[in-house]
């Protein structure tokens, strides 16, 4: 049975995790995409190069992450958290956050290691979350 799980279970979730999927809207359609993240505090922190990503979230910042974890089709739980996109401007904050991807994600895909290449190329955002929710299947 499908239960609710409560703000501090969804919460935990996104802490435990750092792989989910991006959602948000072009032109009204939805756009989901996979991304690695990091969650401190209420905020959800992301890296990328410029590209479709960042053009429709600089034009529309309400944005969702789903985050999940499955033990099988029927064991399983879920969090989305609801927030709004703001990209980080501080060039030392923004070394901080990739100084962080980097020791917390050691092995880099072609995209991202390009990223060492251009750093001032690199767009590092929040998220700021003003509503998690989640819930969860059979879940121990």
């Amino acid at each position: 049975m499908i239960e609710p799980l409560g703000k501090v279970d969804s919460q935990k979730i996104l802490q435990e995790h750092h792989f989910g999927r991006l959602g948000c809207c072009i032109n009204g359609e939805p756009y989901v995409l996979p991304i690695n993240y990091l969650y401190e505090g209420e905020d959800i922190y992301i890296h990328s190069l410029p590209g479709l990503k960042i053009q429709v979230l600089r034009e529309s910042p309400h944005v969702c992450l789903q985050v999940d974890e499955v033990q099988d089709d029927y064991n399983w739980r879920s969090a989305i958290a609801f927030g709004e996109y703001e990209e980080i401007g501080e060039k030392e904050e923004r070394e901080r956050w990739m100084t962080a991807f980097y020791r917390h994600f050691p092995h880099m895909t072609p995209v991202e290691s390009r990223m060492t290449k251009g750093k001032d190329e690199v767009i590092v955002f929040r998220i700021h979350v003003n509503k998690v929710t989640g819930v969860s299947e059979h879940w121990q």
